[in-house]
């Protein structure tokens, strides 16, 4: 009986010793076993995810160690008067602060005295190779008005550098093609900045502070950004980014993890004061419009983009609404300019350009960026929203220049024979097809067809579709009695407005006059 006992008591002890060794729980309402996590398994997840870490790093040092070598850095002379006046560094505008040392360009009068000059270390930014042969990349303002230009390679070794072809950036993209005598350089492969997602892993790489081949890693913030977002280039869609950029660094890469070219940093925003360095957002020029820029430098030594003839206008809640478009989307049509291939192909004011070429159009901007790249001469379908309603144009592009541009009707200054532009707004006689789109049946007045950005109409918050009914208190009830009144309020600083809103709410509204 006492070995009977003796053994069960045994077998007992053993049980529970190998419960304890194993990790394991009875379920007292479901008599299974139920194995617990081991202090052995937790150090093998620990080292397993250690493993995914060290590849993910090891991954990172690969891509930088090849793309280095293809990042340049980029330093100009310039010739200077020996007697400089004071600089104004701080002064600079939010978005007006480039990465490279810049001296101040002002002109001097045509007529001051000829002063001695001496040649003086100008910009310092950064480039990136992209042939074999020597082309290179960078920022136009980088070298804008050098007289020398010298390109460092990462392994120390210096070239002059030409000048192949720049798109400044007040009309352009702020992109300049170089170009040494070199062979078999190393070459960044240039990836496609369409795929680009927002939130994926990003490297750049330059010279900030003349600190050659320095890296930074971030992510894409955002992608799209346009000239409302940063007024330092006419055509860009920037790429936003929180990797570390500072002076020094324009013209650099922008690389993904594939180690791809897919941006060239261009711009940062510094948050203004005394703060001129990295605050986490910088914006580079996507790869895909930098190869077509370059592709067009190298081979015509300019840039020629397609023109419309058309001035746009942005569509807020309130218009996407009265246009039946549900929401903000697309690019509202102010005017078609006569003569123009818009006007040739049928579009007219009021029409809203919701895809062009197979491209859903974002907003004005976007379809200024589409317009320029599709190229001169080119037929493209053009779906445009009328009255609600879809409809398919087909338009042959035109060629943008300095003249077609101020035909464009996006310069609304006040003139002799443009009494409609006052103010930085254009108005139109108030038709019963305006009347029915607006909500504006049986009333009097002028329409407002276009609004120049930044102007002091756009501030007050005048906007298409706003009805002006009097000026300084005199109705006004067509263009005629509009032309007349302005030419009699013309001498004052401020104009006295009654509105009516595109939302039916009338309004006075106060007017500085930018001619006195």
């Amino acid at each position: 009986m006492f070995k009977l006992n003796s053994t069960k008591w045994i077998i007992s002890l053993v049980v529970i010793a190998l419960i304890i060794a194993v990790g394991v729980t009875i379920n007292t309402d479901n008599p299974t076993f139920t194995p617990q996590t081991a202090i052995g398994q937790t150090s093998e997840n620990f080292n397993q995810d250690f493993e995914y870490l060290e590849r993910a790093n090891r991954a990172f040092i690969e891509v930088v160690n090849r793309a280095k070598p293809a990042v340049v850095q980029v330093t100009t002379t310039r010739s200077v008067p020996t007697r400089q006046g004071s600089s104004d560094f701080f002064s600079d505008d939010l978005f007006d602060f480039w990465f490279g040392p810049r001296e101040r360009r002002d002109q001097r009068d045509s007529d001051e005295r000829e002063e001695e000059k001496r040649e003086v270390p100008g910009g310092l930014g950064s480039g990136v190779i992209v042939s074999k042969d020597g082309y290179i990349l960078t920022n136009n303002h980088v070298i804008e008005g050098a007289e020398e230009i010298a390109v460092v390679l990462s392994n120390g070794r210096e070239y002059k550098a030409k000048v192949v072809g720049t798109d400044a950036g007040r009309q352009g993209t702020d992109l300049a093609v170089l170009k040494i005598d070199g062979k078999n350089l190393p070459v960044l492969p240039i990836g496609n900045s369409e795929k680009l997602q927002i939130g994926e892993w990003v490297i750049a790489i330059g010279s900030p502070f003349k600190l050659a081949q320095t890296v930074t890693r971030g992510m894409v913030s955002a992608k799209g950004r346009s000239i409302d977002d940063i007024p330092i280039v006419r055509y860009a869609d920037f790429i936003q980014t929180d990797a570390a950029i500072n002076r020094g660094n324009s013209g650099g890469a922008l690389i993904n993890i594939r180690g791809e070219l897919i941006g060239i940093n261009t711009a940062i925003a510094t948050g203004g004061g005394f703060s001129q360095g990295n605050a986490g957002v910088g914006f580079a020029i996507p790869s895909n419009l930098a190869k077509q820029i370059m592709t067009q430098l190298i081979e015509k030594g300019e840039v020629e983009r397609g023109w419309l003839g058309v001035s746009l206008q942005p569509i807020n809640y309130d218009l996407a609404e009265k246009l039946k478009l549900g929401e903000p989307r697309g690019a509202l049509i102010a005017e078609a300019i006569d003569g123009t291939p818009a006007e040739k192909a049928g579009i007219r004011h009021g029409d809203v350009i919701v895809e062009f070429d197979k491209i859903p159009i974002r907003d004005t901007y976007h379809l200024m960026h589409v317009v320029a790249a599709a190229g001169v001469g080119k037929t493209v379908e053009v779906k445009v929203i009328r009255d609600g309603k879809e409809k398919v144009l087909r338009v042959k592009l035109g060629k943008r220049t300095q003249e077609v541009a101020e035909r464009s009707g996006r310069r609304l200054i006040p003139g002799e024979d443009d009494a409609e532009a006052f103010t930085g707004i254009r108005v139109e006689g108030l038709t019963d097809e305006l009347a029915a789109r607006y909500g504006y049946e049986g009333e009097n007045g002028v329409i407002v067809a276009a609004v120049e950005p930044r102007s002091t109409a756009a501030g007050a918050g005048i906007t298409v579709g706003t009805l002006i009914q009097e000026i300084e208190g005199v109705e006004i009830s067509n263009l005629k009695e509009y032309r007349e009144q302005i030419e009699a309020v013309k001498d004052q600083s401020k104009i006295l407005l009654y509105v009516r809103r595109p939302d039916g709410n009338p309004a006075y509204i106060t007017l500085e006059n930018p001619s006195n």
